[in-house]
């Protein structure tokens, strides 16, 4: 939010106390404390009726920093977010009135003197800095000329706000604070943290993560899960300023120096995303929100895919697989679904998983709803009764996940239909959360309107890795805060049925990407409205070179031969299907290793260019094109005619769909048919493809081609991991010698090298070679 009118003056109603000067500073071997007046002290009078702030600064890890302005500290502690942090880790160091902070190689220095300014530094440089007019304490009466953002409520008396200010050098950008649909460089933008159902046409997000990095090396967490007020170079046009309301404000300095080590800090202090299974990776088709569907409509759906040789791999049923009125109950409509234990066997059968829908809310005609009153399990109004209203289901409440008894409760709720054959789950909604409730646990309200969807989705996906085993637990979740990435796998939200909606939800991952979370999804088609063909197809080539693919849609199906089935035409709905849908189960073995890598470090499998080519000055604004994986640069088509202008770093790069090779380090612009898109192979590649065009979960060692496009330096060598059925790595090297290429493997048979443009050979022996 915004406290100023202009750099001179605070706004009307507003009271600033800047941190003017550092008093004293005290440091034991692992902490510094600063003393900070709000103004410079000449004399011993001017000491008196003061503001102070107090800042201490200590390590949860090396190469990261953590920074605490406290006003008044009589308050209780508010309920900060889940991090993994050791105590003890930096070193603090005062000499000649000089406060030195290091934590591997990044170091805060503080100075006594009558200026406040805080530096962060590495490697020789200053990273930023909270200087002048930056750290702040703000007493805002009823009635000022603020706005609080989306707390409105009256509040008793006046309002306290803590914020900082950190420095951007010039060309320095910002990205990040969630999964947000406007431009992925944040500056000049003001973004508040607070979860909404706003769909994906607004400055609203379903997932708001208080975490930005920029291409200065570093990122910064506000350890805050409430309501945080971003002002991206907009207030302060060369700072960003993050508020929160309180007396205390936390934040963590995570150094880089690039995009990926700063997201592999990151994650290990918020949590890595989970591991997810193989056939998470291939096509989910769904029932649609609003349509009439049961099991014959269902049956007709997979038949029809079988039958035009689209491979699916999962099936979702959305709301209606529950009663209306009833959400959520848990139980089949029997009118619809009689027999749902036999129709989930038969699903099995064709090889397929199934996801149902679910969310957190107890509707006042579910029989759960007595059962959680009485209980004591529904997020209670101050008066003690339940919170009920009747935006979206009627009478509807809220599970009290702070309740470890209610947690308990709605879990074995679901650990019925996962024994009756349910592999995931869609855990939609978790952003409508009300703030004038009480928490069985006592938690601030408006710090759990965010939180409320982490204990959400932690409950399923714990239901899912206690029942289903750790590597198999998968949700398709809307809403998140920081450490939701652990729970995969998020989808973008409700977007339209058009170009623009589908820029704007290309926007949202690459957002979501650099806020730490690993596996992203979207509706191919749109959700609402019904798209045309064009639209359609060029979302489901998009769709099908994702970190994982649904089809789904709102008051329509979205089974491409309602889009066109001419066999005749390779352009059809029906063709563009099949074709990247049996494209991608062979992209499985490399997308499985893409999200093995995001696992273990953090780096999303989605990359925005800049996290793969951090030093190139032409890709920091780029966000109509995307790396997938290290080693595949996708470009999708936004627009019916089939143009697309997109960039190409540096070297020789090849067309994964054409085998054209084409220089780099410029820009292009191409046009594309509906069964085409610009996907190319970068200089030094390594891509894992499977055979199996049917299913993403196959063995992915029988058959398999390492697709290489080396580098032209000689000594060029990559390695890379390829999981069998038994879920086991195998070891591929592959490199350079001379004009030969060389892959070597302890696998003896069945797999094959091919370089681009060149030649091909098998590898029976386990060792095979080629002349580049």
């Amino acid at each position: 939010m915004k406290f100023t009118d202009g750099f001179w003056h605070a706004r009307p109603g507003v009271a600033i106390h800047y941190a003017r000067e550092v008093d004293r500073i005290a440091a034991d071997a692992s902490q510094l404390r600063a003393i900070a007046p709000t103004k410079v002290v000449e004399k011993r009078g001017d000491t008196l009726n003061l503001p102070v702030l107090t800042t201490t600064v200590d390590a949860p890890m090396e190469n990261v920093v953590r920074v605490r302005h406290t006003h008044h500290k009589g308050k209780p502690e508010p309920r900060r977010l889940q991090l993994d942090t050791t105590d003890g880790v930096g070193k603090a160091t005062v000499e000649d009135g000089v406060a030195t902070f290091v934590s591997g190689e990044l170091s805060v220095q503080l100075a006594v003197g009558k200026t406040w300014e805080m530096s962060f530094r590495a490697r020789g440089r200053q990273l930023t800095r909270s200087g002048g007019k930056s750290a702040a304490w703000a007493d805002v009466a009823p009635g000022a000329a603020v706005d609080h953002g989306p707390i409105q409520l009256e509040r008793d008396g006046r309002t306290s706000y803590m914020f900082d200010q950190l420095d951007l050098g010039v060309g320095e950008l910002v990205y990040g604070l969630g999964e947000r649909f406007g431009p992925v460089v944040k500056n000049g933008q003001t973004v508040d943290i607070w979860n909404y159902d706003g769909g994906t046409s607004s400055e609203q997000a379903y997932k708001n993560v208080p975490f930005y990095l920029t291409n200065a090396g570093y990122g910064v967490l506000v350890n805050d899960p409430g309501h945080v007020s971003f002002e991206v170079g907009s207030e302060a046009v060369e700072r960003v300023q993050f508020s929160v309301p309180g007396e205390t404000l936390e934040y963590y300095v995570i150094y880089g120096p690039d995009p990926k080590t700063i997201l592999e800090r990151y994650t290990a202090l918020t949590g890595r995303p989970a591991e997810i299974p193989a056939w998470t990776y291939g096509l989910w088709l769904s029932t649609s929100f609003t349509t009439d569907y049961d099991e014959a409509t269902v049956s007709s759906f997979i038949d029809g895919m079988a039958q035009r040789d689209i491979p699916l791999s999962l099936f979702h049923f959305d709301c209606f697989w529950m009663r209306e009125f009833n959400w959520c109950d848990f139980e089949w409509d029997e009118r619809v679904f009689p027999d749902p234990e036999g129709m989930l066997a038969r699903l099995h059968e064709r090889g397929l998983r199934v996801c149902v829908w679910i969310n957190p809310y107890i509707a006042q005609q579910s029989p759960l709803f007595d059962e959680g009153m009485a209980a004591g399990y529904l997020v209670r109004n101050r008066d003690g009764s339940v919170w009920q209203w009747d935006r979206w289901q009627a009478g509807m409440a809220l599970v009290d996940f702070t309740n470890p008894e209610a947690t308990a409760w709605y879990k074995d709720k679901l650990r019925v239909l996962v024994r009756q054959g349910v592999d995931a789950f869609k855990t939609d909604f978790g952003e409508r959360i009300p703030v004038d409730v009480e928490y069985f646990d006592g938690s601030d309200p408006e710090r759990m309107h965010n939180y409320y969807t982490h204990l959400y989705n932690q409950a399923v996906h714990e239901v899912l890795a206690e029942e289903r085993g750790v590597g198999e637990a998968v949700l398709f979740a809307r809403s998140a805060s920081a450490g939701g990435q652990q729970f995969p796998v998020h989808w973008g939200g409700d977007s339209t049925a058009s170009y623009a909606s589908m820029a704007e939800t290309l926007r949202g991952g690459l957002s979501l990407a650099f806020s730490g979370f690993g596996y992203w999804s979207h509706d191919i088609g749109g959700f609402e409205m019904t798209p045309d063909a064009g639209v359609f197809k060029r979302w489901t080539a998009f769709g099908l070179f994702s970190s994982h693919s649904r089809m789904h849609g709102s008051g329509s199906y979205r089974v491409p031969w309602m889009f066109g089935e001419d066999e005749s035409l390779p352009t059809s709905a029906v063709a563009v299907t099949r074709k990247f849908a049996r494209l991608k189960n062979r992209l499985a073995p490399y997308l499985v290793e893409a999200g093995a890598e995001a696992h273990r470090t953090g780096t999303p499998i989605m990359r925005p260019m800049l996290m793969e080519f951090p030093d190139d000055p032409a890709v920091p604004h780029l966000d109509r094109q995307y790396m997938l994986g290290r080693d595949l640069l996708v470009a999708p088509v936004f627009s019916a005619e089939g143009d697309v202008d997109l960039y190409l770093p540096g070297g020789e790069w090849v067309g994964l769909l054409t085998g054209e090779r084409v220089t780099g380090g410029r820009w292009l612009r191409e046009n594309h048919d509906f069964d085409s898109l610009p996907v190319y192979v970068r200089p030094g590649a390594v891509i894992a493809l499977g055979a199996d065009e049917e299913r993403p979960d196959g063995d992915h060692l029988d058959g398999l081609t390492l697709l290489v496009h080396t580098s032209d330096e000689n000594g060029w060598s990559r390695t890379v991991e390829v999981r069998g059925t038994d879920g086991e790595p195998v070891t591929f090297t592959v490199r350079r010698d001379g004009d030969n290429v060389v892959a070597e493997s302890t696998l003896t048979a069945g797999w094959a090298l091919e370089v681009v443009g060149g030649g091909r050979a098998d590898a029976s022996a386990g060792t095979a070679g080629v002349t580049a």
